[in-house]
């Protein structure tokens, strides 16, 4: 079994890899600013109190880890560099200790020219999240970056629109436009983030996952 540092495991995305985790026998350690609102927990998991942004603290979280899985991002209020940052510190932490892996959430918004194929609507919604949403859109791209330049064994997994459904076990794995939907349920993209940690079939690259 794999000891995995999850980012963002008291989300409503990461509860469900952090549940799928200890239910497949892995050890888990996570950062949260206030322990509390991480969910029931037992011997396999250790939380850090502590802020992404926070070297140090995300150092400890690392330490002792065998790979990441990153599913924080924006909320409201969040600085505008937030995933940036975070996946800066997150890095340098892996670097420092060893650990290769690392798995990253992020939004069907983020393009990949090389795979996508993007029909109307989905450049439609592209149109709209640079003029709704481009602190998000800009940080997500230069977390991909921070990526592409570690080094490290990283995959982005992207998520178009996330649904709280039940866990289906049916999901589709693509590309924008090609052999994709518009949503996907948390319960299916936990299952597919986890499952990557040992999975290198997209290595280095950033699969869409939908229903």
């Amino acid at each position: 079994m794999t000891t995995i540092a999850i980012f963002g495991g008291s989300g409503r995305t990461g509860r469900l890899v952090v549940e799928r985790a200890l239910a497949a026998g892995h050890t888990v350690r996570l950062l949260a600013r206030t322990p509390a609102s991480v969910p029931p927990r037992g011997p396999g998991v250790s939380v850090v109190q502590g802020d992404v942004l926070d070297p140090d603290a995300v150092a400890r979280v690392v330490e002792g880890s065998e790979a990441v899985i990153s599913v924080f991002g924006q909320v409201k209020g969040s600085p505008p560099s937030l995933q940036t940052e975070g996946t800066r510190n997150i890095t340098r932490a892996m670097a420092r200790y060893g650990v290769r892996r690392i798995v990253s959430l992020s939004g069907g918004g983020l393009p990949d020219p090389e795979h996508d194929r993007p029909k109307l609507a989905d450049r439609v919604i592209r149109v709209l999240l640079k003029l709704l949403a481009p602190q998000v859109l800009a940080d997500a791209r230069n977390h991909l970056a921070v990526l592409r330049e570690s080094g490290l064994d990283w995959t982005v997994v992207r998520g178009p629109r996330f649904k709280d459904t039940p866990y289906t076990g049916h999901y589709r794995v693509g590309w924008v436009g090609v052999d994709a939907s518009t949503a996907v349920g948390r319960a299916d993209l936990a299952e597919f983030l986890l499952a990557q940690v040992n999975d290198r079939s997209f290595l280095h690259q950033l699969p869409l996952v939908s229903t």
